[in-house]
């Protein structure tokens, strides 16, 4: 779903996830007394941080395997929940409700790619909910097409439906499932309906997350453990690199693939992506984020009256670098949360201008104080320099920038939104020319050394957009770069 050509949205000046996955199968013979949509929306109005254009959910698992109840909806949770669409389900036998939230990289934001995507087989309904890229996913399209597949939709994750709703044809749901991620190439956090069981995934790198949990009657499935916390759910355990689950009336079990599978979860989970009070692969995140600030700090000491944090993912890392330094923390920004995620600025000055709405400066915090401005990443650059502009011209003496990860360098190819390398801003400029342009006083990153001491894991991470080396072989650009 990830694609170079996508634009990143341009009021944060920040990369982006694309996805959330959340997913329910009621146990046998329990008579769930809690509404299996309600739980499902719950879920993924705490996911909603991994996607805000689409969100869609899906009803099946009904005795007849043909029949299928499906609300979508463009923007956010709210709206499906709004949306006549929901009210109309009829939930009645229905045993599996698969539900996504969507950021559009490939295929535009309109409702028509809205996960969750459904195929229709002789052996029943097919629906497929997916956090991820592949990278070969153009090759499988003609593939598929030459045999006569029809495609509905830009996205990938079409490709893998595609490639399991063949297989089922002569297999099982499970085989059929196992055959399709044998095929594919990239990252994967899948949760599949077909034939009446709940199927999960997750690619043999384990680059997105992915995480099972038990609710009273039912078995979950889902992209952040924050989720199953925001509906009472027990946290189970993760799902493994490479292991595919199915989860039934009877039960739930997990197998491996054959191949071998070596983990490099995404760095940017912790960074930025992941909710702080998630939990991914035994790390949670707000504890990394803050050893972060920990370890920026003896990387890149300063002398300061005040140490501050972007909000809101670089709060945490700030509160890190305060402990470990001894400089107090303090507000000096204020966000205002009424300002979009959708909008897309044609150019620079727009913007700029836009993203001058976005945050104001405290002054009575920041008069006559040299400030330590700590954040999570720097894109383009946009943001970092109006944010330096503002608390000047509040009245601080001094912005030292330290950013709480390496510089990101390379685009990413497994599920970020990523502009062209060249637009990224730490590709074009050294670390003291891009201080002069965002006119800090200093500007020091994280290294990426520093940031695996962090993360405080023994597996490994994929390090890719730092580092240009990626966990498997990454496709030729569109353009370029």
């Amino acid at each position: 779903m990830n694609s170079l050509l996508a634009p990143v949205e341009a009021a944060d000046d920040k990369l982006h996830e694309e996805c959330g996955v959340f997913a329910v199968c009621a146990k046998k013979d329990s008579a769930p007394s809690v509404d299996p949509v309600h739980v499902v929306l719950g879920g993924l109005t705490a996911l909603q941080h991994r996607g805000q254009e689409s969100s869609g959910i899906i009803l099946g698992g009904f005795e007849d395997p043909a029949r299928i109840e499906v609300a979508k909806s463009a923007g956010l949770v709210a709206s499906l929940i709004d949306s006549g669409d929901v009210l109309r389900l009829d939930r009645e036998g229905a045993t599996v409700a698969l539900g996504h939230v969507r950021y559009s990289t490939t295929g535009g934001s309109g409702v028509e790619n809205a996960q969750p995507l459904v195929a229709h087989t002789k052996k029943g309904a097919v629906a497929l909910a997916h956090n991820g890229n592949l990278v070969n996913s153009q090759l499988l399209r003609e593939l598929l097409e030459e045999g006569g597949s029809v495609f509905r939709t830009q996205s990938d994750s079409e490709v893998m439906l595609n490639l399991i709703a063949r297989s089922l044809a002569k297999k099982s749901a499970l085989e059929a499932v196992r055959d399709a991620v044998r095929t594919v190439q990239g990252s994967y956090a899948l949760a599949v309906l077909a034939d009446g069981k709940l199927i999960a995934a997750r690619d043999k790198n384990g680059i997105r997350p992915l995480c099972v949990g038990e609710l009273g009657e039912y078995w979950v499935v889902s992209s952040e453990t924050c989720a199953l916390d925001a509906i009472g759910a027990k946290f189970l355990r993760d799902v493994e690199p490479g292991e595919i689950i199915v989860a039934d009336g009877e039960g739930i079990a997990g197998s491996n693939q054959e191949e071998k599978t070596e983990t490099r979860t995404c760095s940017f989970e912790y960074i930025y992506f992941a909710r702080p009070d998630s939990v991914i692969d035994g790390i949670g995140v707000y504890g990394a984020r803050v050893r972060s600030g920990h370890q920026l700090f003896k990387e890149a000491p300063v002398k300061a009256d005040l140490v501050t944090g972007v909000p809101d993912s670089g709060i945490p890392a700030a509160a890190g670098f305060s402990e470990a330094s001894g400089i107090p923390y303090g507000m000096s920004l204020v966000k205002n949360r009424y300002v979009g995620r959708s909008f897309i600025a044609p150019n620079q000055d727009d913007r700029e201008r836009r993203v001058a709405l976005k945050h104001n400066a405290l002054k009575e915090a920041v008069k006559g104080m040299r400030i330590v401005l700590i954040d999570d990443s720097i894109v383009r650059g946009t943001t970092m320099r109006s944010l330096v502009s503002k608390l000047k011209g509040a009245g601080a003496t001094e912005v030292h920038i330290r950013i709480a990860a390496p510089p990101v360098a390379f685009p990413c190819y497994f599920g970020i939104d990523t502009p062209y390398r060249e637009d990224l801003v730490s590709n074009k400029y050294d670390i003291e020319e891009l201080a002069r342009r965002v006119g800090a006083d200093s500007l020091a990153f994280l290294s990426v050394e520093g940031l695996v001491q962090a993360l405080s894991g023994t597996m490994g991470f994929c390090t890719g957009c730092f580092t240009g080396v990626y966990p498997m072989g990454a496709p030729k650009p569109g353009r370029e770069d």
